[in-house]
């Protein structure tokens, strides 16, 4: 049997978190089974429907390296992989159904199944359709459809009796029959239900794994009395446990969690998200914990998922993602980097000496604008009590002697490089019987303008160029004379 799994999402405008994984872990129990992972486009809900959230969904499998080996844009033998291009595939399986006795149409009105719904809360019982439609007699049927009167397809679950189904990773589960509502099928307009037409496309698609949610479980008995109606070979389940926000709420787009989208914008990198997305229900049984996504291809096992909800953590996803920033190239760094260099406005300074001060220390790209705001603009109201700093044995008056001293010496410099500016900063020191510390501290001040920066006072130095330079440096000097 050659495995063939599928990702199939609704075109809704974005790509959250639990949908990424369930893609991820499709396509990762294809690829380690030498299968065939499939992407399918469910749009049968119209109303949901979000134009270029197909693109949204192409761009992000793409992005992270999930290739696809059948789909909408490429192709197979198994098209078309929209729902709504195979709308005339579903109503002629339903009239099988009818046929059979294991659906019926149904004629009730919103209004009557609301009425319905009401009664049922009133006395405080869950709502579930009666199947009164199911005794209308033959004549009763034909003068409705002949009044030209709309309808939907409704499943004909029983009455009595049980229903057991298997799952990979919980095992089998028995239901009663009776427990479950008689789900439409086919819409009023014609359209299936994502209930059925996941069935019938399951089936006329030869998936052998279905990876979903844990929210169908309780929908997997009905899948099961489908596929037997219909004499079809049931697929494998793998119901996946959910992604929480923390022990009683879901992620959720609607509550403000961040999407895969959001996620990159905010400055993560694809392949820590996609990493730790993983990670999320899913451990390879020993304690790593940074993969490429060809090393989780090769890690991959579903004995590894966890049949408990895995807890989102925002801490651990950046400091995953740090790890990341770390390990890259300072030519890749100063690439993510040079979009918040321009929100900073610093995007003409030197990339090579912004890199080596930052990369260490970022631990998502759009920190850097906060980190580096002083070299945009100085904030000339900051106090002179910065200039006291008992590590470095400054005072305000040691300060303005050294500002008084360096001022002079880099207004001379017939280079304004790194390395000059090491061999007269350091070289002062050494001459004046100073520490390092003691020298570079105020200069650091007057041209940062506060106590904690990215680099030091050299490579500050070097990034705004001479004239800037010497213009905070005789700002810190009046402030520290008043």
């Amino acid at each position: 049997m050659t495995v063939r799994t599928r990702f199939a999402p609704s075109p809704t405008g974005y790509m959250h978190i639990g949908n990424l994984r369930s893609a991820l872990y499709a396509y990762l129990f294809a690829r380690k089974n030498g299968g065939a992972f499939l992407l399918r486009i469910e749009d049968t809900d119209t109303g949901r429907y979000v134009e270029g959230a197909v693109e949204v969904i192409y761009d992000t499998l793409r992005s992270v390296g999930m290739d696809w080996d059948e789909g909408p844009d490429i192709g197979g033998a198994y098209g078309p992989y929209v729902q709504s291009e195979r709308k005339a595939l579903y109503l002629p399986y339903a009239e099988q159904l009818i046929a059979s006795g294991h659906a019926y149409r149904c004629f009730c009105t919103r209004e009557e199944l609301e009425t319905r719904r009401a009664e049922a809360a009133a006395r405080g019982e869950t709502f579930k359709y009666d199947k009164h439609c199911l005794r209308l007699s033959k004549d009763e049927i034909a003068a409705k459809l002949a009044a030209g009167a709309p309808y939907v397809i409704r499943q004909n679950v029983p009455l009595t009796g049980t229903t057991t189904f298997h799952d990979l990773l919980f095992g089998s589960i028995t239901v009663e029959n009776s427990t479950l509502d008689d789900n439409v099928l086919i819409k009023a307009d014609g359209m299936p239900t994502y209930n059925f037409a996941n069935v019938v496309d399951d089936h006329l698609m030869a998936i052998t794994h279905v990876m979903r949610g844990m929210e169908y479980l309780s929908s997997a008995p009905k899948y099961d009395l489908l596929y037997q109606a219909f004499g079809w070979e049931i697929p494998a389940y793998i119901h996946m446990p959910p992604i929480m926000k923390d022990a009683q709420h879901k992620l959720s787009k609607r509550t403000g969690d961040a999407s895969f989208q959001d996620l990159i914008a905010q400055g993560y990198l694809k392949e820590a998200v996609l990493n730790y997305i993983a990670l999320l229900g899913w451990s390879p049984g020993d304690d790593r914990e940074k993969f490429t996504l060809a090393e989780l291809v090769g890690a991959f096992d579903i004995a590894g998922m966890s049949k408990s909800p895995a807890i989102f953590d925002p801490n651990k996803l950046t400091w995953l993602n740090s790890e990341y920033v770390r390990s890259l190239s300072p030519a890749e760094f100063s690439a993510y980097a040079r979009p918040y260099y321009a929100e900073a406005g610093i995007g003409r300074m030197d990339e090579g000496i912004l890199c080596r001060i930052l990369q260490p220390r970022v631990a998502i790209f759009s920190e850097i604008p906060g980190m580096v705001d002083f070299l945009a603009s100085l904030g000339e109201a900051y106090d002179a009590e910065l200039f006291t700093n008992k590590k470095s044995k400054t005072d305000p008056d040691i300060s303005r002697a050294v500002l008084d001293m360096v001022i002079p010496a880099l207004s001379a410099l017939p280079a304004w490089t790194e390395e000059a500016l090491h061999a007269t900063l350091i070289g002062m020191a050494e001459q004046n019987g100073m520490k390092n510390g003691t020298l570079l501290w105020p200069v650091r001040i007057a041209l940062a303008g506060k106590q904690v920066t990215p680099g030091g006072a050299i490579e500050i130095a070097a990034l705004l160029g001479r004239e800037e330079s010497l213009r905070r440096l005789r700002v810190g000097r009046e402030k520290l004379a008043q």
